[in-house]
């Protein structure tokens, strides 16, 4: 290895990142945001255009419940074509090619909400209010999808957290059995996060007071709001108004991130994606603290429930607009006006002297 020092690390760059089609896809997945009426005309173009190219849409059943779209009678031969699904009751992780997004950033993070292990490929167009996940424009959307059904596109793999959540059973000697899992007396439950899980004190006055262990340790207790684990795509989010640094997506790691801590020297910290985190409510925690999945499933926690983050092993492929180095700091430029200043002017030869 001394003698040969390309051998010691080679690290990929990630625009070589691509994705490829063993063979032509034939299903796709439109999630749509729901209730957004600029939404219904995008959509329908967006669904007739797919049919057209005889592939076998999957919609929500709640999207067709929308009167503005089963009551268009020249929509309704399109609507027939249709295979719908239900959340959290159908599984279709096995039927879908790819994921076409309507939407803001929170339709990507509903997307990835759907798919509990492997997720397809999932191309987001910028319909929503931010858009920093979401790089396409619809203006363009036949051209743009017609290459990502030709394949051989750039991808971004983001990673997501697997997230294990035990409860102690408020019922003396019951047996509670979630997602399969039973541990006695304790009800266990899984999520897969894209953003971020957030433990904060809820609607109580008083400080939250939870311990933070890593690989079985305690490192330390935070006091404070609460605290913020995210993935480098969720460094953007809540984490980067917590204070925390911004972090491309394709950096293996996880950030903890205090919320207003009651400390002058609690800053955050990157830990490496391998690591295993526990949070648990303080011995002595005057309140309960409440938890957040992507903004999603809140649910309070109490003195012996636990939580278990580490990186999932099902990462969720966003296909780009161009590359994931490019297509990151046109995000942070666009959406969140990264360094964003007034020009120093140019000092002449006469002004230096004075």
């Amino acid at each position: 290895m001394l003698q040969n020092p390309h051998a010691v690390m080679h690290i990929q760059d990630p625009a070589s990142q691509r994705l490829t089609w063993n063979k032509p896809p034939k299903s796709v997945l439109v999630i749509k945001k729901i209730q957004d009426a600029s939404l219904l005309q995008p959509f329908k173009e967006l669904c007739v255009f797919l049919t057209e190219k005889n592939m076998i849409v999957y919609v929500e059943s709640k999207v067709l419940a929308d009167t503005a779209i089963a009551g268009d009678e020249s929509f309704g031969a399109v609507i027939q074509k249709f295979c719908t699904f239900r959340e959290d009751l159908d599984d279709i992780s096995n039927r879908v090619d790819f994921i076409i997004c309507l939407g803001g950033d929170g339709t990507l993070l509903y997307a990835s909400s759907l798919f509990q292990e492997s997720v397809p490929p999932v191309m987001a167009f910028h319909l929503g209010s931010l858009g920093f996940l979401t790089p396409f424009k619809f203006d363009t959307y036949q051209s743009q999808v017609t290459q990502i059904i030709e394949g051989n596109t750039a991808i971004i793999l983001r990673s997501r957290l697997r997230v294990r959540v035990v409860k102690e059973s408020r019922e003396k000697k019951s047996i509670i059995m979630t997602n399969g899992d039973s541990e006695g007396s304790r009800k266990s439950m899984q999520y897969q996060v894209l953003n971020e899980v957030v433990v904060d004190r809820g609607p109580s006055s008083y400080l939250s007071n939870v311990d933070l262990f890593l690989d079985g340790h305690l490192i330390t207790t935070v006091q404070g709001d609460g605290v913020i684990v995210s993935t480098p795509t969720g460094s953007t989010a809540y984490a980067v108004a917590a204070g925390a640094s911004m972090i491309h997506p394709n950096v293996p790691a996880i950030m903890i991130t205090p919320i207003c801590p009651h400390s002058l020297s609690f800053r955050p910290i990157v830990v490496p994606a391998g690591v295993e985190l526990k949070i648990m409510l303080s011995r002595d925690a005057r309140n309960t603290a409440w938890v957040s999945f992507d903004g999603r499933k809140r649910q309070e926690i109490c003195h012996g429930d636990s939580i278990t983050i580490t990186t999932s092993c099902f990462p969720v492929p966003s296909i780009c607009f161009r590359d994931p180095v490019n297509d990151w700091f046109e995000s942070l430029s666009q959406c969140l006006h990264w360094n964003v200043r007034k020009k120093q002017n140019y000092l002449s030869s006469e002004e230096e002297e004075f």
